[in-house]
């Protein structure tokens, strides 16, 4: 049986802000903007990267780029693409993985069952050891984020 694990260093003295996440689901209301606004006030949580993954109850749509919220999300552009009543939302500090466009969460996947988004704070210790295992049943990896270890047991 696989499973997860996490944990968050607690030795280390002072905040330990390590990502934010934001979640919404509000039937009949477009939530890009209210993503947008709850990212930005998150980001003091993390300055490397930010994302937003929105559904419209047909397709998914998804935003992730490097650096600050404010840079990228407050197009009018951007928000407009981002449709639907719900959205998954995610501003990065990196613990492990690369800061590279790849490892920028929410990830996002299509599965038997319909599209899979996940947003992720934290570490999970047992990650290297469940990525490995399941290379070796034939998985393929896209990022070096352990986030995406929780794509492939899903």
């Amino acid at each position: 049986m696989n499973t997860v694990t996490s944990t968050q260093d607690d030795t280390r003295e002072g905040p330990r802000d390590e990502c934010g996440v934001f979640g919404i689901v509000a039937p009949g209301l477009e939530v890009s903007q209210y993503s947008y606004l709850a990212l930005y006030a998150l980001q003091h949580r993390g300055q490397e990267a930010a994302g937003i993954v929105s559904f419209d109850g047909e397709r998914f749509q998804t935003e992730r780029r490097l650096g600050l919220v404010g840079d990228h999300f407050s197009s009018e552009k951007v928000i407009n693409r981002l449709q639907g009543s719900s959205a998954l939302g995610h501003v990065r500090y990196s613990t492990t993985g690369e800061t590279i466009l790849r490892n920028v969460q929410p990830l996002f996947a299509e599965l038997a069952a319909g599209g899979f988004a996940v947003a992720h704070n934290g570490n999970l210790t047992n990650g290297i050891s469940l990525r490995r295992e399941l290379i070796k049943q034939g998985a393929i990896y896209q990022s070096t984020s352990d986030t995406e270890v929780v794509l492939h047991l899903v």
